[in-house]
């Protein structure tokens, strides 16, 4: 959907970082925060900084250390693509770096279910290209990725199934070939 549309929100509520105006919200039976402590639950989000002063390395080394069951940190690394940047610090990193440093944050709990809100804004087309070239990898993996886009291509190419929002109400739900 188009700015404004509530994937954002949405996607906040998923996490539990805002409460829903009506109902409940649940992850795998219980609370997104649960979910989450568990480290069933991955994120990355279109807003917020990197801890300053680490080096990448050492960034998704602390974050692994969160959680009950990480992925291997050169694992990690290696599959976000940004191994080479392992020994640089966070506040050297240019927007597309930041980008996949977060997407490195996100996949280090070795989450069930992969959440990625405009996860593309501030890359080049071939980090782009990579980028969705290894979300694919990681669906046909088991993983479950749920992510929140307004490039209309990008949802055509690359998701299932596409849930369409406006004014936040979801306007249309199904395959991106029939939508």
């Amino acid at each position: 959907g188009p700015n404004g549309a509530g994937k954002s929100t949405t996607i906040d509520m998923l996490l539990g970082l805002q409460t829903p105006d009506g109902g409940t919200v649940s992850l795998f039976g219980g609370s997104p925060a649960d979910a989450i402590a568990a480290g069933r639950v991955g994120a990355m989000l279109q807003t917020g900084g990197l801890l300053r002063e680490l080096t990448v390395r050492e960034l998704v080394t602390m974050m692994a250390a969160l959680y009950p069951r990480p992925l291997d940190v050169d694992e990690t690394l290696e599959v976000a693509r940004v191994e080479q940047l392992g020994s640089r610090r966070t506040e050297k990193l240019s927007g597309g770096e930041t980008q996949r440093v977060r997407f490195a944050i996100a996949l280090v709990s070795n989450p069930d279910l992969l959440v990625l809100d405009e996860p593309t804004v501030g890359m080049d087309v071939e980090t782009r290209h990579s980028f969705w070239t290894t979300v694919r990898e990681i669906a046909a993996g088991g993983k479950t990725v749920l992510f929140a886009t307004h490039y209309l291509e990008e949802a055509d190419l690359y998701a299932d199934r596409a849930v369409l929002m406006a004014r936040g109400s979801v306007v249309a739900d199904g395959p991106p070939t029939e939508i």
